[in-house]
C-alpha cells in the first residue's frame, strides 16, 4: 500500500512529495513526510543535500543505515535530529549526496529503519527530483586554451654551480647535526611494571552490575541513567565477549551482529525485549516502575551467569584440571 504525502501541503511548505510504503505487523506509518533538495540545481560532483522531515508517533524511532551503491549518486554524510512535540515527534534527516550523470535526475529511494513497540521494519523513501549541471562554465571551449598557458621551453641559464654544492654541503651537516641529537637524545631502556592478570569479562560485568545496584538510581529518580548504565555494561560485556565494538552499534546493529555468531546459554528473546525497551526509555522518555528496573537488572545479572562458560579463558594446560 502506498501513502502519499498531501501535495497542497508540500507545494505551501515548498517541499517534494515523498512516497512510503506501510508497514506490516501492526507497525504504524508516519504521520506525514516531506522532502526537499538542496539547492535544486547542483554543479556535477559537488555535493547536495536532501532533507526528510517524518512526523511520527513518539513511541517510534527513525535511523537510516549508510545506504549501499547508488548508481548515478553517491553518499556522503547524514545528519539527524528530532523533536518531541505534545502529541508527536518529528525526525529530520539532512543526507548530502554528489551526483555523477548530468541532466534531470531522482535522487535515490533510501531505506529507513523503523523502529515501534510492534517491531523493527524498513521504511522506504523516495527521491526528489534535482538538475545536475556541468561544472564548467557555460562559454568553455571544447579545446580548453581558457585553462592552459601553452609556452615554449625556456633556458634557465646557471653562471655557477658553487651554490649548488653548497647547498649539499649544509645539507649533509644539517643532517649530520640532526643525526648526533638524536642519539644522545634516545630514549633510555624502561623496566617495564609487572603486569597484574586481568580478570575475566564475567567477573568484571558481575562486579560492574553490583555497584549500579548499590547506587540505586532508579530510588533516586534518575530512571534514565539507570537504564543507560545498565545497557553500557550489558553492551560492554556482549561486545567483549563476542569480539565486536557493541558500544558503537545502534540497538538493530547490535542485535544483528549477536544473531550471526554462536551464543549458547544468551538470553536472545529477553535480552530483545530489553534492548527495545531500553531504546524507549533512553530515547523517548519512557518511565519505568520500580518492577521493570529491578527485572531489567535482573536480566543483566542472568546474561552474564547464563555466558560466563564462554567468558572463562583457556585452560593453559589444554584439558580440564582433575
Amino acid at each position: 500500500m502506498v501513502r502519499p504525502v498531501t501535495q497542497v501541503a508540500l507545494l505551501l511548505a515548498g517541499l517534494a512529495a515523498s512516497q512510503l510504503d506501510a508497514p506490516d505487523g501492526g507497525v504504524l506509518p508516519p504521520l506525514r513526510v516531506q522532502s526537499r533538495v538542496t539547492p535544486v540545481q547542483a554543479k556535477l560532483g559537488e555535493p547536495f543535500v536532501v532533507e526528510i522531515v517524518i512526523t511520527h508517533e513518539k513511541s517510534q524511532r527513525y535511523e537510516l543505515p549508510t545506504p549501499g551503491d547508488l548508481e548515478a549518486f553517491e553518499y556522503v554524510s547524514q545528519q539527524r535530529d528530532r523533536v518531541d512535540g505534545a502529541d508527536s515527534s518529528t525526525t529530520t534527516f539532512a543526507v548530502s549526496l554528489q551526483g555523477f550523470e548530468l541532466g534531470k535526475q531522482r535522487t535515490p529511494t533510501l531505506q529507513f529503519e523503523l523502529t515501534d513497540p510492534a517491531g523493527i521494519v524498513k521504511m522506504p523513501v523516495s527521491g526528489t527530483d534535482v538538475e545536475i549541471v556541468s561544472s564548467l562554465p557555460a562559454d568553455s571551449k571544447d579545446t580548453g586554451a581558457d585553462y592552459y598557458d601553452v609556452r615554449k621551453p625556456e633556458e634557465l641559464p646557471v653562471r655557477t654551480w658553487r651554490l649548488v654544492y653548497a647547498l649539499l654541503i649544509g645539507l649533509a651537516v644539517a643532517l649530520l647535526a640532526y643525526g648526533v641529537f638524536r642519539y644522545l637524545n634516545r630514549p633510555k631502556p624502561v623496566v617495564a611494571a609487572p603486569v597484574r592478570p586481568v580478570e575475566p569479562a564475567h567477573v568484571r560485568a558481575r562486579q560492574a552490575l553490583d555497584a549500579l545496584a548499590q547506587q540505586n538510581l532508579p530510588g533516586k529518580g534518575r530512571v534514565r541513567e539507570h537504564y543507560f548504565r545498565l545497557s553500557e555494561i550489558i553492551r560492554g560485556y556482549l561486545g567483549e565477549l563476542y569480539d565486536f565494538d557493541a558500544l558503537e552499534c545502534t540497538t538493530p546493529e547490535l542485535l544483528e551482529a549477536l544473531r550471526t555468531r554462536t551464543t549458547p546459554g544468551l538470553p536472545m528473546d529477553a535480552l530483545v525485549e530489553f534492548a527495545n525497551q531500553s531504546d524507549f526509555v533512553r530515547y523517548a522518555k519512557q518511565e519505568p516502575d520500580a518492577n521493570e528496573c529491578k527485572a531489567a537488572l535482573e536480566l543483566g545479572y542472568r546474561i552474564v551467569h547464563a555466558t560466563a562458560g564462554a567468558a572463562q579463558p583457556p585452560n593453559p594446560g589444554g584439558r580440564n584440571a582433575s
